[in-house]
């Protein structure tokens, strides 16, 4: 794809969430389609944040106005009161592990989205993260949206300025650390035209159900890199869209954290690279992570051991198929 067109595409698939205010000509749009929208927000260990973004998602989104048909939280197993906070705020809580429970239970942010396609129904699901800050209905629509309006469109990602929160309030940028310093770099190698997505690693985002169960879902911290990737490679960039939220405030990582995640997300873009044919075999990989921590003048590694494990596409599993009334696989 040519600059030129990597620049039409910014013209016609990029948005800003004001040009959806009109939630009523939304909700009529969407009842014309006959569309169903599901809320997914994954969890762990997020009591101080949920209870927010429930009250007000129910709210906006589903009382003043039935734009969201379907709210779920699922859950991998907080050890705090997350779970509990938000039933007591209205929304449909699930432990990760009672969702489909032949094929097991693995901790990980992947494995509650890819659990939620089998639990939720909507012909739309999207995507929230529970630490939100400044939490606004335009987290929802202005994602669904344009899925509602355009129906060449399947998969729509957020971004926003991320500003840095500190002690004394935040920082106006300095978020998208990994984004800026991994992945942007990796598709500007590999993938120029995915370089047009700004935040390709933002937890919000809406997907159609023909895409999300069609594609594997690494457990961990390279399933938005997974996604675009395979996504891409299936529909091509006109698939996408993306929205202007304009800030999300929100938790930000340690470096430390962010080695882990970039480790992480770097063996599934490898692993992609290697399933699409772009390298004849990589050499074996190391699990193990390695980092140093200081105590004084006494340096120590600290090694973990980080493994993407990958879910299959959700139409191969069996249960899933019967659910939904796809003929069964031969």
């Amino acid at each position: 794809m040519s600059s030129s067109n990597i620049e039409k595409w910014l013209e016609t698939n990029t948005f800003h969430h004001g040009q959806f205010w009109d939630l009523l000509s939304l909700v009529r749009e969407k009842e014309r389609k006959g569309l169903k929208i599901s809320l997914c927000i994954p969890t762990l260990n997020e009591e101080k944040t949920i209870g927010k973004e429930i009250v007000i998602f129910k709210s906006e989104l589903m009382d003043r106005y039935p734009l969201v048909d379907e709210f779920a939280v699922i859950d991998s197993g907080s050890d705090d009161k997350t779970q509990e906070v938000a039933a007591a705020f209205g929304a449909d809580v699930y432990f990760s592990g009672d969702i489909l429970p032949n094929q097991g239970f693995k901790r990980g942010k992947g494995e509650n989205l890819w659990k939620a396609i089998h639990q939720l129904e909507g012909d739309i699901v999207c995507y929230v993260d529970a630490d939100i800050k400044n939490i606004h209905p335009r987290f929802v629509y202005g994602l669904v949206a344009p899925l509602i309006y355009n129906d060449d469109m399947h998969y729509v990602k957020a971004f926003y300025d991320r500003p840095m929160a500190f002690s004394g309030g935040i920082r106006p940028s300095g978020g998208g650390r990994v984004t800026e310093i991994l992945v942007r770099p990796l598709f500007s190698l590999f993938f120029p035209e995915l370089t047009s997505l700004i935040q390709p690693l933002s937890g919000e985002y809406a997907v159609r159900r023909e895409v999300l169960q069609e594609i594997p879902f690494p457990i961990g911290y390279g399933v938005e890199t997974s996604h675009i990737i395979d996504v891409y490679m299936k529909r091509g960039l006109e698939a996408f869209a993306q929205t202007d939220l304009d800030q999300r405030v929100h938790r930000n990582q340690t470096t430390l954290s962010l080695g882990k995640m970039s480790f992480g997300i770097l063996q599934s873009f490898l692993n992609r690279m290697e399933a699409y044919d772009m390298v004849d075999k990589l050499p074996e990989m190391s699990n193990l992570f390695r980092q140093f921590q200081a105590e004084g003048n006494r340096y120590e590694q600290v090694v973990k051991e980080i493994i993407e494990e990958e879910r299959p596409p959700m139409e191969t599993i069996p249960e899933y198929r019967e659910k939904f009334g796809l003929p069964p696989l031969s």
